[in-house]
């Protein structure tokens, strides 16, 4: 069965996700179909960034998306206009949709919530003193 689901990348404690296609049975970070997304939850608030054609393709054809992947394809409208697109809409003309409304959204600030550690200042320095 195919995914949507999350790849995490970044560095230790600052992670950030892609949004892969890939099939269930492939490990967490193993090789994937397809990027289709990226969400960065360490940004105020949480940056979403979602191919909106390429998901729906994929939802069209069957892929599953794991349940953190549906809360972001909720958020950023994708699920919602899968479902017009069920129900007999063009995937053009949604797409089209998408772009101006991701177009219209204000920026996000890139600070993060947590910022991060300078050189000697990591957990393991402050348990050894």
């Amino acid at each position: 069965m195919i995914r949507i689901r999350f790849r995490r990348m970044g560095l230790k404690r600052q992670p950030t996700y892609r949004i892969v296609v890939t099939d269930q049975r492939k490990s967490r970070d193993g090789a994937e179909l397809e990027v289709i997304g990226f969400h960065n939850p360490r940004t105020r608030p949480a940056t979403d960034d979602i191919k909106f054609d390429r998901a729906l393709y994929w939802l069209n054809v069957g892929a599953q998306p794991s349940d953190a992947a549906r809360r972001v394809l909720e958020r950023t409208g994708t699920y919602a206009l899968f479902e017009r697109m069920r129900k007999g809409e063009a995937l053009e003309t949604l797409a089209q949709e998408a772009a101006a409304h991701k177009a219209a959204q204000p920026p996000v600030s890139p600070k993060t919530r947590y910022p991060s550690p300078a050189a000697g200042e990591g957990k393991q320095s402050k348990a050894k003193n």
